[in-house]
């Protein structure tokens, strides 16, 4: 793979080494820029922020390949994205607010997890959004809930675009090819934006769009030719018994992603409007999995039966609104977002894992397909103060509706010709559907929230804010067992007659902060802060177990139980001290911080039927401390670093915590690192005709992760791990051309499991294949190339 690899791209190498060499070098000075952000609904700088940030400037993010979300938690302190893959999508964790097994995700719908909100300029909205034509990413850690609400438990990431400009016109053009030393083909991606002042210092359209196609790396070699016909597990060493049973797939987990945005911004002396459209949709081939300990696999190898493809389609259109009113600036940010998803998954492993009979029939395999929609209406209006007076506030409402349909089919084709044959089955099901699965989920929200601050003097002030919420959470949930009545039950063979469960649930409460800072000087501020997150509770949508009746003998019973049904909120209380400095040269910003974590919401399934729902856990605590600085070592040389150290364990016992096993007091929790840390090297290299060359280095390292809180019921530590990326960029003119190489020593690491080793076990004639890992990408070689023109 390694020849391989250098061959497809040494032709681009050998042109960009000419280019390097051409010309004589000479320093060029750097300065540190001081970055503007607006995490506290003020226009300020990180340094005179008196709260925890992280900002990647539209240059970080394109010197360091920043992607996503998973490449943006490499270079924030604290924060951990477990990477899946662009199939499973990617959990986001800060700070170590996780108490779920450190499990690949399954589930449907447009979520991360819900302890870290993310927002798309003012719109609160889940995505992990391609980061091109990006002015910022802004990194909240610790809970944000009075300002930003639900969902920011742990923490927020604000995606903030880069706006239409009426001055001039502008534009850029982009594209890159690359190969993966575990892939047979090239991948690229290609993207361009264009800026148009409409009207001069008024009215500006900007538009973007970008097309990703990934070649994936990961190899499906156990396919079922005919389900239900085909035997899933021949023997593998009898080379004619496996081509007659078996077809492949290489690299499997393909992701095409196109990404566009187009925005329409009016500007005068007192109002600042802009209409957005984003677009995202993704066409993913598999899952960045192996099967290596329960189906001996190779590493970039899975073992499931069924390809698993899945295609998700975001849309948002969103109306954001400044206006100077005087005394205030009135903000407006509507969001009406929609997703769709659609996807296809082996579910084999999990009938098999019921031993209700399925594994008596030797061509037994099992697929499910999955459908969700879902729509949100986001409502914010604020005020905020905008005299010099010492005192300063905020106030607003917030209103958000969420309504998801979502549809999930199992099926098992064959089994029910030989559930007739031998098992007594009375009649067959053509359409092999052995559950069904149907949920309404409609939940609202409601907020009002504010900040007061009073300076002091200049050295002094403080700010408390607060915010109220109610919300109501209504659902609608469906099931039933087609197959079964059909076949033993003497329904008619099309029948889909489920059983209609409905749900309300609703509450409501309070949230509060208090922060203080003080400057000692003009380079150097110390804080304090007392915050609280929440994230909203709300019911299961799964059949009470008392509503459903029982099945015939052997029969599989779908239900939760009565401490099953209802979710309650958890909350996140936060205490933090922290210090921004500022020097000639140099920057370094620093927090301790502690967090005590109450009625914690988990991952978990019923005891009947292992349906998934949410429960909760008991409480825990995170102590830990954030690192942070940047250094001008020379005129020619910058160094980054940061340090993160998170300590996160149970306070008290959890009884059912980990699949049914109790936590124990004093247990570390799962799917975070306590150590996490980078390192990055800049050098500027100047040459005689005005272009420079920029010299790129960057570490990023993390310590072990546990799959299991306290390591229990089978629960393991994946090992630490670093990651090297190197890049050298040309500059000239309107041009940049980078040759590049992302995991440069081509490690390989396992970042999650699904379920545990105890899976990894027969029934009846399989090897369950239930337990798997995903992995990291492998060594990536590519060479892009910029091209922008401002008017």
């Amino acid at each position: 793979m390694i020849t391989k690899s250098i061959c497809r791209l040494s032709a681009l190498l050998t042109a960009m080494g000419s280019v390097l060499l051409a010309n004589p070098m000479f320093a060029q000075q750097l300065v540190l820029e001081e970055v503007v952000v607006t995490a506290s609904r003020r226009v300020q700088s990180v340094q005179d922020s008196p709260l925890s940030i992280t900002a990647l400037l539209a240059r970080d993010l394109e010197r360091d390949r920043v992607n996503g979300l998973v490449d943006i938690a490499r270079v924030v302190p604290g924060m951990t994205v477990v990477e899946q893959g662009s199939r499973a999508g990617n959990r986001m964790t800060v700070r170590g607010l996780n108490a779920d097994s450190l499990a690949a995700a399954e589930s449907l719908g447009n979520s991360s997890g819900d302890t870290v909100g993310t927002y798309i300029g003012e719109i609160p909205l889940y995505l992990d959004l391609r980061t091109t034509d990006l002015a910022r990413v802004e990194v909240l850690p610790g809970p944000q809930g009075t300002l930003y609400g639900a969902g920011t438990l742990g923490g927020a990431v604000r995606y903030i675009p880069k706006q239409p400009q009426a001055d001039a016109a502008s534009y850029e053009l982009r594209g890159s090819i690359y190969d993966l030393s575990e892939s047979y083909d090239l991948g690229y991606e290609a993207g361009a934006t264009l800026n148009i002042p409409v009207v001069r210092d008024k009215l500006a359209l900007r538009a973007s769009i970008d097309y990703f196609d990934d070649p994936g790396f990961i190899d499906y070699n156990f396919i079922v030719r005919e389900p239900g016909v085909s035997n899933p597990q021949p023997d593998l060493s009898d080379p004619d018994e496996r081509f007659l049973n078996l077809s492949r797939e290489e690299d499997a987990n393909t992701d095409e992603t196109m990404a566009a945005r187009v925005a329409v911004r009016y500007v005068d002396e007192t109002l600042d409007a802009t209409l957005t459209y984003y677009y995202q949709d993704q066409d993913v081939g598999g899952r960045q999995i192996n099967h290596a300990d329960a189906f001996n696999t190779d590493s970039y190898e899975s073992a499931h039966r069924f390809v698993e493809p899945n295609e998700r389609e975001n849309q948002l259109l969103a109306l954001e609104v400044f206006a100077d009113l005087g005394f205030a600036e009135l903000v407006s940010a509507t969001g009406l977002s929609k997703y769709e998803e659609q996807g296809q998954r082996d579910q084999t492993d999990l009938l098999l894992g019921f031993e209700v009979g399925f594994e008596e029939f030797p061509g037994f395999v099992a697929f499910t397909r999955d459908a969700a929609d879902e729509e949100r209406l986001n409502q914010e209006l604020r005020l905020v103060s905008t005299s010099s007076s010492q005192l300063g506030w905020i106030v607003g409402a917030f209103y958000n509706r969420f309504e998801a349909d979502t549809l999930s089919q199992e099926f098992t084709p064959g089994f029910d010709q030989f559930a007739v044959d031998n098992l007594g089955g009375l009649q067959l099901r053509p359409d092999a559907l052995e559950y069904y699965e149907a949920r309404k989920i409609d939940t609202r929200e409601r907020a009002v929230f504010g900040e007061l601050g009073y300076r002091f003097n200049d050295q002094w002030q403080l700010t408390v804010g607060g915010r109220f919420f109610d919300y109501k959470d209504e659902r609608v949930f469906a099931v039933d067992l087609p197959l079964e009545n059909t076949l033993f039950l003497g329904a008619a063979p099309d029948l889909i007659q489920p059983v209609v469960q409905r749900n309300k649930a609703e509450d409501d409460g309070a949230l509060f902060k208090l922060n203080a800072a003080y400057n000692f000087s003009e380079q150097v501020m110390a804080f304090g802060t007392i915050s609280e997150g929440y994230r909203l509770g709300g019911l299961n949508s799964v059949t009470p177990c008392d509503e459903t009746p029982d099945p015939g003998e052997g029969g599989q019973k779908v239900c939760a139980l009565a401490d099953e049904v209802l979710i309650k909120p958890d909350t996140t209380t936060n205490y933090e001290l922290g210090v921004h400095s500022d020097f000639t040269r140099g920057r370094l910003n620093a927090s301790v911080y502690y967090i005590d974590w109450k009625d914690i919401q988990i991952a978990d399934v019923t005891e009947n039927g292992s349906v998934p729902i949410i429960g909760n856990g008991g409480e825990a605590a995170n102590y830990g401390l954030e690192l942070a600085g940047q250094w001008s070592l020379t005129d020619s040389l910058t160094l980054w670093g940061s340090y993160a150290y998170n300590h996160a364990q149970l306070t008290e016992d959890a009884p059912g915590l980990v699949n049914g096993i109790d936590g124990e007091e004093g247990d570390r929790l799962a799917g975070s690192p306590e150590h996490q840390g980078r390192l990055a090297l800049n050098y500027v290299i100047g040459l005689s005709d005005g272009s420079n060359v920029h010299l790129d280095w960057s570490m990023t390292a993390r310590s072990d992760v546990l799959t299991h809180t306290g390591k229990r019921d089978n629960g393991e530590a994946l090992p630490g791990f670093a990651l090297h990326n190197v890049s050298a960029s040309w500059f000239r003119d309107d041009w940049v051309l980078t040759l590049y190489a992302d995991n440069v020593l081509d490690r390989f690491a396992e970042t999650s499991v699904r379920a545990d080793s105890s899976f990894v076990r027969a029934v009846g004639g399989f090897d369950l294949r239930r337990y798997y890992k995903n992995v990291t990408r492998p060594r990536e070689l590519g060479i892009r190339v910029i091209y922008r023109m401002d008017g």
